[in-house]
């Protein structure tokens, strides 16, 4: 990997992608950076183009990218977030969300148990198809009978692959996450791809769990959790509740790949947040952990790692912003994070 493509977006997308950046350049100063910071609220409100085609093949003719927040309260049109991260997604076939959830600190965690605190799991989340396809449509919009329909849609080969990435990447166990019991078709598909994957990898344990079941589950005790493999909406609510059992969205990073081709899209999950734009507040370290995941991408694993010890120094030394239990900006947080790195 030489050259990503960066786009800040909106909200403290910018602030808390420029505190990645100067990490970036710290362990990684010979890789080249594109920055699209044009790809904005502001743009489309001026043009009504979220990400144009020229943009799209910059960030395409990249190795990888890293993306800052996408949404504005401005912006009511939902096409526009749908225009930038679901075309990267859906464009470049980045079938693969990979949401790690590691708790960094004892006292980051929701939980009383200390015993299951220690959350140490993935969730690998079908990226391409399932209800976000976009399959369906509505009649008699804003009248009584307005019905409307959205379609879940699962392929063998969607399915088996985000499955086998997941048992290649599981190193104590696979739990697959599903509604069978409700959603039969789809669910018999994703049971048999599963049955198919832990047959190439019969020294792994596996269990089968309903998406109720797993969410309770969780809360009780994460430990007992490595891989969970899910289809796109039942991982996004599940990777949602697995960061906030590792300490909340402040430190949640994740990647939107591709393995045959080894394109990567990173990005921080929280979003846009706009109510803390420009208060120098905002959390740079779900943004600086999605870059280390872009560095394991890079096979630059050596730097990932040094990027997360120098994370979780800070944290546990209380170098880091008010919503963690510090009293730093997201500049000085940032330069906290630097400060161990060197």
């Amino acid at each position: 990997m030489r050259r990503i493509a960066v786009l800040p977006g909106d909200g403290i997308g910018p602030e808390v992608v420029a505190e990645a950046l100067r990490v970036l350049e710290a362990v990684a100063p010979e890789l080249e950076t594109d920055v699209l910071s044009h790809v904005s609220a502001d743009t489309f409100l001026a043009t009504g183009t979220a990400l144009s085609d020229k943009d799209f093949a910059r960030v395409a003719d990249s190795d990888g990218a890293l993306l800052g927040a996408v949404g504005d309260p401005r912006v009511t049109d939902p096409g526009y977030a749908r225009d930038v991260l679901l075309r990267l997604r859906f464009e470049l076939d980045l079938y693969v969300n990979h949401r790690p959830a590691t708790l960094l600190h004892d006292r980051l965690s929701p939980l009383r148990d200390a015993a299951r605190r220690a959350i140490d799991c993935t969730v690998v989340r079908e990226n391409t198809e399932g209800l976000y396809a976009g399959i369906g449509g509505a009649l008699r919009g804003g009248t009584e009978h307005e019905t409307a329909v959205d379609t879940e849609v699962s392929t063998h080969r969607g399915v088996s692959r985000a499955m086998d990435f997941a048992f290649a990447h599981a190193t104590r166990s696979v739990t697959l996450v599903d509604k069978a019991n409700a959603v039969p078709n789809n669910g018999a598909l994703w049971q048999r791809c599963f049955r198919e994957a832990s047959a190439r990898r019969p020294e792994l344990p596996t269990r089968h769990l309903y998406i109720d079941a797993a969410v309770m589950h969780l809360v009780e005790d994460p430990t007992a959790f490595d891989m969970i493999v899910a289809n796109n909406s039942h991982g996004d609510v599940l990777s949602d509740l697995t960061a906030q059992l590792a300490g909340g969205m402040g430190t949640a990073a994740s990647a939107n790949l591709n393995p045959e081709t080894g394109f990567v899209l990173c990005e921080p999950v929280h979003g846009s947040a706009p109510d803390l734009a420009g208060t120098g507040t905002a959390n740079p370290l779900a943004a600086i952990l999605s870059a280390a995941l872009l560095l394991d991408r890079a096979s630059r694993g050596t730097e990932a790692a040094a990027v997360r010890d120098a994370v979780g120094r800070t944290i546990a030394k209380r170098l880091c912003t008010p919503d963690l239990g510090g009293s730093l900006s997201t500049s000085e947080a940032g330069s906290a994070v630097l400060d161990e790195l060197s």
